[in-house]
């Protein structure tokens, strides 16, 4: 901050540093205004399970966004994202023509008020914004609403909405697949989960949980993570590349080697995957056309990848057996109480200041439902 000026620059940057905006503005108008939102739509382009969205603060005409992919995310919205590294940065809206939205997770940790939720009703049963009931410094609940909030309709929901108490510790094993999906319908994967529930404790991988017999879900802040995801806390299971179909019922790739050979060379397996080299061992996955973080894999590990939570779906069959879908956390198991959670790039400014805030928040969510320590599973119907 220029203290004589009285002024900040804040910087948007793609993880690569392909694409870099910056901004001088008033302190006045910090801190920055920002919505979560918790659509399905957003989730199955990004692979999160929420986004934090934010009006850009310069005219749209004013920002070149040339040089970024373009996704039609909806008939009213398109996406900007890198197409080498896959950040999700910028969104523009045809009732807003003279604005520009940005997804927080390429901003370079400027203070935000998250003023509310939207879209809650899409997560069946409240999902992440639990975690996020009182996430400012004051200390303050902020409102949850069923979709997008407007002014004219009165959609807010209270917090004690779902009634019934839905948390649970991963009692409910999948009987049908998991699906892994993308917002552009390129891809869609079955996850054979059921494909653990009857192993003995001592047969389990150390990523499938010991009495659940569920996939441990995880969490991270990690850098290389928030730009790709557009919040602050991201969810992953890790799964056995052997458990993973193609929806034609053939085997998908075995290994990580398998998989990177098959993009590099744009096999048909591989669909819409290209691959960005995170480090000399990690690669990131995700989807050209519209951006979504599908997977993360580690050359030390051949045989199991990351999956991204938010791509994943519940294939049910109901009474008239028709094909129906929902949110997939009911069949995980959740690390809320795991201390061995990421949180070492989350220590200073105001992401670390959030993730405290988060883990208050859990801790109340947790003994409020009776829960078991070391794991919540989120159960959505």
């Amino acid at each position: 901050m220029d203290s004589q000026r009285n002024t900040t620059v804040i910087t948007a940057e793609c993880f690569c540093k392909s694409h870099t905006f910056s901004l001088e503005v008033s302190t006045a108008k910090l801190p920055l205004e920002c919505d979560i939102c918790h659509c399905d739509y957003c989730r199955h382009c990004t692979g999160a399970l929420f986004v934090i969205k934010i009006t850009w603060p310069q005219p749209r005409e004013s920002v070149d966004i040339s040089g970024l992919q373009r996704y039609q995310f909806s008939a009213n919205i398109m996406y900007r994202f890198c197409g080498t590294c896959s950040a999700l940065m910028f969104y523009e809206s045809v009732r807003y023509p003279s604005k520009l939205g940005i997804f927080y997770g390429p901003l370079k940790n400027v203070d935000i008020d998250l003023t509310k939720h939207i879209y809650v009703y899409d997560t069946r049963n409240g999902g992440a914004s639990f975690w996020l009931r009182k996430p400012n410094a004051n200390g303050k609940e902020i409102p949850r609403y069923q979709q997008q909030f407007s002014e004219d309709k009165d959609e807010e929901i209270d917090w004690y909405w779902p009634h019934v108490p839905s948390l649970g510790c991963g009692l409910w094993p999948g009987e049908w697949p998991l699906l892994i999906s993308w917002h552009c319908k390129s891809i869609n994967l079955p996850l054979h989960c059921k494909y653990y529930l009857t192993k003995d404790r001592e047969e389990l991988p150390w990523f499938i949980h010991p009495t659940t017999n569920n996939q441990i879900a995880g969490f991270t802040v990690r850098d290389p993570c928030h730009p790709y995801f557009s919040n602050e806390i991201m969810n992953w299971v890790t799964v056995d590349l052997g458990i993973i179909s193609q929806r034609n019922g053939r085997a998908f790739l075995k290994t990580t080697a398998e998989l990177k050979v098959a993009v590099d060379a744009d096999d048909s397996a591989a669909g819409t995957l290209t691959c960005y080299q995170l480090s000399p061992e990690i690669q990131r996955y995700f989807c050209k056309v519209c951006s979504a973080s599908a997977f993360c894999t580690c050359s030390k590990r051949p045989e199991i990848v990351g999956v991204a939570i938010g791509l994943l779906r519940r294939i049910l069959v109901n009474q008239q057996n028709v094909l129906s879908r929902a949110r997939a956390e009911v069949d995980l198991s959740w690390n809320f109480g795991d201390t061995s959670t990421s949180l070492d790039d989350a220590t200073w400014g105001w992401r670390g200041r959030l993730i405290k805030r988060v883990q208050a928040d859990v801790q109340e969510l947790m003994v409020s439902e009776q829960c078991c320590a070391s794991t919540i599973s989120v159960a959505n119907n």
